[in-house]
């Protein structure tokens, strides 16, 4: 290991979701938990601004749009454990955290089956300018066959099928945000009377298998134009999407040596891609129980232990697989699984305890503990340096309760952090972008955003003159 100064920070996130129960099952139930209050905007304003006082680079809204698989043979246990429903909507929610706060990111997730792309891209931009250049957009196929069927759908498509759907829906998405409008296009100019330039304002006339969008794109280019870009498949095909398209990949990694494995794979698929281990962020979701002593930090996870769920646990995962657990022993073991849904949740859950068939138990546990780290904040601290060494350039800090988990590690493992370097105490000017990588507001030149750039000109450059012309003389 380097000294302390010799490493880079850690950037930080705060994994959350705009619901009851989010990963850990069963701990809205904690006395001191409001998350039962998700539907009340001021805990999220008044958390966003405990984040950002404590310099965190970004809040990430994890979402669904469906119900996960069924369990115990239908979708009751969900509505009666608040499994991700009822849950709402956090591109509308974000609205209102950004005009509370300055610096803080702010990242949500939104399916490619959710939004038409044309709406979905001016919705973006709409928010990027509120926030000044702070959005980022977390690109999810969803994995739930009710969220397909909740959009059309008469089931769920083949996994790698939603990813090619998922290439053509950024595609058309980048056309509007990097494409349509030349920086220069917009004049304003009241004594002319012309407001944008035609000739820099350009349709995109994309045609592709599932979008037809002429355009132009009807907001005005942001302070990032594309939305910072954040992408959490674990599948190979996940890891190739996010190699092409991610600034930031998400992974629920069990233990360091499996970051190293999927961090060996993503730098291998972004030299395919044309890009650099440089280009992308990998965060790792982590939670923390911190305290002064050991002792006090095993009393504090023996509490959240007495309100978890290891049921609600389970019935997510197989909610996400695709497969019923509902009614077997939790010491049933699950055997090979082959499914169309989160392939990447299950191939970490069989890494996380080499050597056997995992039991129900045991990928509960994996979810709840294995990602989970206890004591005090120098251990934590040493733990984060190792986790940092397998690859991971940030956390998305899972919480237990809200918004004690956040106090807990803001006020109990974050000097520590900061005290080493490895977490900012200030923030950096600029966009979400320029934040994170300090080299601009917009994309880099191999992303494949940045092909679309003065791509498009749709109207002659004859036309666009005589439309200039006609404006000034009908002024004058």
């Amino acid at each position: 290991m380097g000294t302390f100064d010799e490493r880079p920070r850690l950037a930080l996130s705060a994994f959350l979701m705009n619901t009851s129960s989010h990963i850990l099952g069963g701990l809205w139930r904690h006395p001191d938990a409001q998350q039962h209050r998700f539907y009340d905007p001021q805990i999220w304003i008044d958390l966003a601004k405990k984040l950002e006082a404590a310099k965190f680079d970004s809040l990430f809204f994890a979402d669904v749009v469906g119900l996960y698989g069924d369990h115990e043979g239908g979708w009751a246990s969900h509505v009666r454990k608040g499994l991700q429903i009822p849950t709402h909507d956090p591109l509308t929610l974000l609205a209102a955290i950004a005009t509370h706060t300055k610096d803080i990111g702010l990242a949500a997730t939104s399916s490619v089956i959710q939004a038409h792309p044309f709406q979905f891209a001016r919705q973006m931009s709409t928010l990027d300018h509120i926030s000044n250049g702070r959005v980022g957009w977390n690109i999810v196929t969803s994995v739930l066959a009710n969220a397909h069927i909740n959009f059309g759908a008469s089931t769920l498509p083949a996994h790698d099928d939603r990813y090619g759907w998922a290439e053509e829906y950024v595609a058309a998405s980048y056309k509007l945000w990097e494409g349509s409008w030349d920086d220069d296009a917009l004049l304003a100019d009241k004594d002319s009377g012309i407001y944008a330039d035609p000739a820099k304002v350009h349709k995109i006339n994309h045609r592709g298998d599932y979008y037809s969008i002429d355009g132009p794109h009807l907001a005005l280019p942001s302070a990032q134009r594309t939305p910072f870009l954040f992408q959490a498949g674990s599948s190979p095909r996940g890891v190739q999407f996010a190699a092409t398209h991610a600034e930031a990949t998400f992974l629920f990694a069990p233990h360091p040596e499996y970051v190293r494995k999927k961090d060996a794979q993503l730098t291998e698929q972004l030299a395919a891609a044309g890009r650099k281990r440089s280009d992308i962020k990998v965060f790792a979701g982590l939670s923390f129980v911190v305290g002064s002593t050991e002792e006090e930090a095993k009393r504090l996870e023996a509490e959240y232990d007495e309100y978890l769920d290891l049921h609600a646990i389970i019935a997510h995962i197989g909610g996400g697989l695709g497969v019923d657990f509902g009614g077997l022993d939790l010491d049933t073991p699950i055997g090979e699984v082959k499914t169309e849904g989160a392939q990447g949740v299950l191939e970490a859950a069989l890494a996380s305890t080499p050597g056997r068939n995992p039991t129900l138990r045991d990928l509960a546990y994996y979810r709840a503990k294995q990602q989970q780290i206890v004591g005090t904040p120098d251990r934590i601290a040493d733990t984060l340096l190792e986790w940092q060494d397998a690859g991971i350039d940030g956390v998305n800090v899972i919480n237990h309760i809200l918004p004690g988990s956040y106090d807990n590690f803001i006020d109990g493992l974050l000097p520590e952090l900061q005290d080493r370097g490895i977490a900012q105490r200030e923030y950096a000017q600029g966009s979400l972008r320029q934040k994170l990588f300090g080299r601009g507001d917009y994309l880099p030149a191999n992303h494949p955003a940045a092909q679309y750039r003065g791509a498009f000109d749709d109207l002659s450059a004859e036309a666009a003159e005589r439309s200039l012309e006609l404006a000034r003389g009908s002024e004058g």
